[in-house]
């Protein structure tokens, strides 16, 4: 076993479960807030499944960071995507001047950008931008593999030592995005392999493309799976084989967050599908993880399911780059909002007797 499978595989393997104790302490607290039982919904399940990564029942988050993996993927070169692949690292350099969806979302919701190049198809150096590239694109999935597995495993090492960074540096909250052209592809076929759900259930449109592009998009994500033979129980070896190193670092990110105990939110489908890929590697990895919006694309709900989550937020959204995120992290800021400030019954001078039998009856 090489160094860096064995760094990998020592840090999957030391990820721990969340605090059981204060999410029984902080459903209490929730419980006895002046309210009706549940009747905050979602916020109260993020409130208390915070607590548990954090190990306090009372939360605040202050420094919040969307970390993107950018890379470009060979798959390109079968003419997947409507936007050429010049757009990965035009908007790349965007990201750092604030003019993307998502440093925009970012900017208004009090959260920091970290822009990581891992394989952007030109020698490119920025000083805003973390240059990881693992080298210039992944090769054409639709004629081999996309990567090595050495290559996946660096990359995501890469996510894993990018929340260390982020961690060290007083971050409390990460959001999970990504560019890189052609990568509702690769995605796409990740997900076919580690499901055995048909392609046709799983590829849409990516960007925007024709109908005859449409067809032509599943026909070589059927190739490549038929060509690369990705085993369904590894989950390394998917990746390297119809993945990119986008999705394997943004995996990294979701390892890394569960096992330095940093909350961590999904975006939309490229970055469900890292998520997946990570909880297929630790199922522990799923604790620390929150969703924000529902994607337009097709294979987002397939991946959700299997991960056993649910969005917060639908605004039809279909952008990508970790742009739910910071939305995400304003809903959640609420959910701390509520679990620091209401006042129990206690505090509001009401008798919380009525409320005793559905107590009862929510326990079993």
């Amino acid at each position: 076993m090489n160094t860096d499978l064995k760094e990998l595989n020592g840090i999957i393997n030391a990820i721990e479960e969340v605090n059981k104790e204060i999410i029984i302490e902080a459903d209490k607290r929730m419980t006895s807030l002046a309210k009706p039982l549940k009747s905050l919904g979602k916020l109260e399940e993020m409130a208390i499944k915070l607590s548990g990564i954090t190990g306090k029942v009372k939360n605040k988050i202050n420094k919040r960071m969307v970390i993107i993996m950018s890379s470009d993927n060979g798959v390109v070169e079968e003419g997947v995507a409507s936007a050429p692949q010049s757009v990965t690292v035009a908007q790349t350099i965007n990201f750092t001047k604030g003019l993307t969806g998502v440093a925009v979302l970012a900017k208004a919701n009090n959260t920091e950008l970290m822009v990581v190049d891992v394989g952007i198809n030109c020698d490119f150096n920025h000083p805003d931008v973390i240059n990881k590239k693992i080298r210039k694109s992944t090769c054409n999935m639709a004629k081999g593999p996309s990567m090595s597995y050495e290559e996946a495993v660096r990359a995501m090492l890469i996510g894993i030592e990018c929340v260390k960074n982020a961690k060290d540096s007083g971050y409390e909250i990460l959001g999970v995005g990504e560019m890189g052209i052609g990568n509702t592809s690769t995605s796409s076929a990740v997900l076919s392999a580690l499901t055995d759900i048909k392609v046709e259930d799983v590829v849409g449109r990516g960007g925007g493309i024709t109908d005859e592009m449409f067809e032509w998009k599943k026909e070589v994500v059927k190739k490549a799976l038929e060509i690369n033979k990705p085993i369904k129980d590894n989950p390394i070896d998917v990746v390297s084989k119809v993945g990119g190193f986008d999705i394997a670092a943004m995996a990294g990110i979701f390892l890394g967050a569960a096992y330095f105990k940093i909350p961590v939110v999904i975006d939309g489908f490229i970055s469900v599908v890292a998520a997946l890929i990570a909880f297929r590697l630790n199922p522990k990895t799923r604790d620390y993880m929150f969703t924000s919006h529902g994607s337009r694309e097709l294979g987002f709900n397939v991946a959700m399911e299997e991960l056993g989550l649910s969005p917060i937020l639908n605004l039809d959204m279909a952008l990508g780059e970790g742009s739910g995120c910071p939305l995400a992290f304003s809903i959640i800021d609420s959910a701390c909002a509520i679990m620091n400030n209401m006042a129990t019954f206690e505090e509001a001078e009401i008798n919380d007797s009525y409320l005793d039998e559905l107590k009862e009856m929510d326990k079993l």
